[in-house]
Order: structure tokens, then sequence, then C-alpha cells
């Protein structure tokens, strides 16, 4: 299923060094380990390349047996493979992974919106991203991840050997029979739910774009996050249930739950920033997390009512 080309290495464990300036060896240099106790270093065999500093106490599971056990609980979940696309990233020198399939022989439509289940496994060497995969569905016509915020379609667990290949599968088969159900039956409400223009700014102000006033110390709205959200969202009340181009821009004050959640799956998909300290890649897992929260909120299930 996967290109297990891109993780034929492994990793390994070893002792991190200092520089001992009062001993004074008679061979060699004066670096000396430092104890397991404070840390050591996580390489690859391969090219050496360090990946992390870790404990002592971190046993490294390696990505080739991780990623077969991934592929084994794919094939017993029950989904059908015909047609199925594998994709298979490693970013930061094979420090992160990231796995997704899609499953077309699965795709539905949402009135004229063509939507394809996808797959998405991550799991990192320097612990960033713990096992962690999600099943949703993605839009033909705009590839905005459908997260959902039901736990069915979503399973996380700690860096661990352990690793049960059946529970897995019985989550990804859940998940994905979710989603051909109940879940696509919600989204088809969501886009028959209207909303008006004022209560979305309302659910993002107090969800996706909410901050803490540095001076007041209360809860208000990131005003570039709350704009970049209301465009998508009043873009989408344009093509899908306006007159598309033949309408003008922002003339729409009432769209529908599905447009707000189209304008958040848009935010949580698409990072286009250069980013130096965190990487696109980092960015989108976190705002999925959000977005899944946003699903479960207060506002969101009030609107949802």
């Amino acid at each position: 299923m996967f290109d297990h080309s891109q993780i034929d290495f492994t990793v390994n464990k070893e002792p991190l060094f200092y520089d001992n300036e009062e001993y004074t060896p008679v061979f060699g240099d004066r670096m000396e380990p430092l104890s397991r106790d404070m840390g050591m270093v996580l390489k690859r065999t391969d090219t050496k390349e360090p990946l992390a500093i870790v404990s002592g106490a971190y046993e490294p599971v390696q990505y080739d047996p991780l990623v077969s056990k991934v592929e084994e609980a794919l094939t017993i979940s029950g989904l059908d493979m015909t047609d199925a696309e594998f994709e298979t990233n490693v970013y930061d020198n094979g420090a992160k992974l990231e796995l997704r399939a899609k499953f077309p022989a699965h795709s539905m439509f949402l009135d004229e919106d063509k939507v394809i289940p996808e797959f998405c496994f991550r799991t990192s060497h320097n612990k960033t991203w713990a096992n962690n995969g999600m099943m949703g569905l993605w839009r033909s016509k705009c590839w905005n991840t459908l997260v959902s915020g039901d736990k069915l379609a979503y399973v996380y667990g700690r860096h661990t050997k352990g690793f049960n290949v059946i529970a897995f599968a019985s989550k990804i088969k859940n998940a994905g029979a979710y989603i051909a159900g109940d879940g696509l039956s919600q989204m088809r409400k969501w886009y028959h739910t209207e909303v008006s223009r004022d209560a979305t700014v309302d659910l993002f102000t107090k969800t996706l774009a909410r901050r803490t006033d540095n001076v007041t110390r209360k809860a208000v709205a990131n005003k570039v996050m709350l704009s970049n959200l209301m465009k998508v969202f009043d873009e989408e009340n344009r093509h899908l249930h306006g007159r598309s181009l033949y309408e003008g821009y922002a003339t729409r004050n009432q769209g529908t739950l599905w447009t707000a959640y189209q304008a958040a799956t848009h935010w949580s998909s698409h990072d286009k920033a250069e980013r130096t300290v965190r990487p696109s890649h980092s960015v989108i897992g976190l705002r999925e997390d959000k977005v899944r929260k946003m699903l479960h909120s207060n506002e969101w299930l009030a609107l949802a009512a």
C-alpha cells in the first residue's frame, strides 16, 4: 500500500557527549558521555543524522513494522480498496511520518459536491506527533479535510511498542460506517440549516478565532483570522447557495452550517505562510484538532439544533 522505500531506515539511541575541560586524556579528545538520565540523542543508523533528544527510558518504534501494522488494519477493516490511492510523506529528515489513503470506491455526493473518504495516519520519532489516525471526507471541488467532530472517526495512541491491530481496524471500520451513514446525513442536514452571518461571526469568535486580550484579560476575536474565515464563508455562500460569479462578493447575509463548516475546514487544510519555527504539516494537524473541538462546542451544537 505505502512506499516502504521512504521508511527503509532505523533509528537508535546514542549517548550525548560534553567537553570536559578539566580532563586531559592521553589519546583522543576531552569529550565524555553524559548520564542516560540527562538524555540521549536519537539518530538514523544510515545517515547518522540526529532526529531528537530523548530520555534514556524512551523506546523508539521503527517506522517499517508500524506501517505494516497500519496496512494490516486497513486490509481487515472491510474498506473497498478498488482504485485506492496511497501517499507516504516523510518530513524533517525522517523525524515525522504521514500516511494518507483515499478510497474512491466509497465516494458520495452532497448535492453536486463529491466527497471522498480519506484515511490519514501520523507518527514521529521526535515525539511531536503521537500515533494518531483520522478517517474523514474530502471535497472534490476544493481539497478541504472534512474533519469530523465524532470520536468514531478519530484514533489516538501514545508512542509505544504495543499496537493493537484488531482494535485499530475496528475503529477504522466504525469510522467508515459512520461517515457513509450518519456522518453524511449530518452533513446534508448542515447543508440545509440556515445560519446568519452575524451568528457565524459569533461562532468563530468564540471558537477558532478566540484569543485572550492581554490588557482586559477577556476573550476577544483574532481579527485577522476572523476576517479570513468570513471571507471563505462569504465565497462559499456565493458559489453554493447564491448565483456564483453573477452575484457580487459579500452581498449575502445568510448562509448555512455547511458553508460555515467549509470555512473552518478550509482554514485547517490550507497553510500557505512560510514558516521556520513550526512547519505547515504540524500546523495543519493542530488546526484539525481545533475544528473537531469547534464541532463539539456549545455554540456549534446550538446552531445545529
